[in-house]
């Protein structure tokens, strides 16, 4: 295997996994900024307030995103177990 090869594999393996990450993480960190946003105009400071509606944020979006994330996933497998012939 030459290294730039491998180094293709890691840019394809690290794109696809920021990829697949983006929803989730895009959609908590908005949910977690609107809760803030709303514990400092109300001034209630309340832990469950801010880890529960993330959770919920993030259940949603893995079940309503999940096959995409899934189908991306299985994309990428697919095209790297089809490229080892070619690697050596």
């Amino acid at each position: 295997m030459h290294a730039d090869l491998a180094l293709r594999m890691m840019v394809d393996l690290f794109w696809s996994g920021f990829v697949v990450s983006l929803p989730v993480l895009g959609t908590v960190m908005l949910v977690g900024i609107l809760i803030s946003v709303a514990q400092v105009v109300t001034q209630v400071q309340e832990m469950s307030l801010t880890f529960v509606p993330k959770l919920f944020a993030a259940g949603v979006v893995l079940v309503l995103g999940g096959p995409w994330m899934l189908r991306k996933l299985m994309q990428f497998t697919t095209r790297l177990w089809l490229s080892i012939p070619s690697m050596f």
